[in-house]
């Protein structure tokens, strides 16, 4: 287990804010969080060499990409044992569909969140996916009818400091 790392206000404000918006130039987060251009940048590398930000993504609309369509998998696995899951694991890894995937606790073993473009693709996925695991006992699928928030950052209007 990897130890927690030591954050100040400043550290969780600049969480806060590039989570929001990774591209606001750090002469503005400086500002906005009340520090010098130069400790902006030196906490940003830290907190990136520590891997407290583990990755600048950019968020995609999946309906102007052809994958429109947001499923969550609950997938139930013959047995739950750790070579089992392990092996589940590396090969939904495979899947681009699967843009997120956890290994959950209760009745089901994993929640997939997949990004397709139409019910045909969604057939053809699961088939080949799901269907062909002789590890998966079985899986239900939740169809997203709309999105309501789609990060903690949308829970909430960013404040200024």
């Amino acid at each position: 287990m990897r130890k927690m790392i030591d954050l100040d206000d400043f550290d969780r404000r600049l969480l806060t804010l590039v989570r929001h918006d990774n591209l606001q130039p750090a002469r503005i987060l400086a500002d906005k969080v009340g520090l010098s251009l130069s400790a902006v940048l030196r906490r940003l590398r830290r907190l990136r060499d520590e891997k407290v930000i583990i990755a600048d993504i950019a968020v995609v609309d999946p309906a102007l990409t052809g994958s429109a369509l947001t499923m969550h998998i609950l997938v139930q696995m013959q047995q739950a044992g750790p070579q089992t899951m392990d092996a589940f694991a590396r090969e939904i890894a495979r899947h681009p569909e699967i843009t997120g995937a956890w290994d959950v606790t209760g009745d089901d073993d994993f929640l997939l969140k997949v990004q397709i473009g139409s019910m045909e693709e969604y057939d053809a996925f699961t088939r080949r996916a799901l269907g062909e695991d002789k590890g998966v006992h079985s899986f239900k699928t939740l169809i997203t009818i709309r999105h309501i928030i789609e990060n903690e950052v949308a829970r909430r209007p960013l404040r200024d400091w």
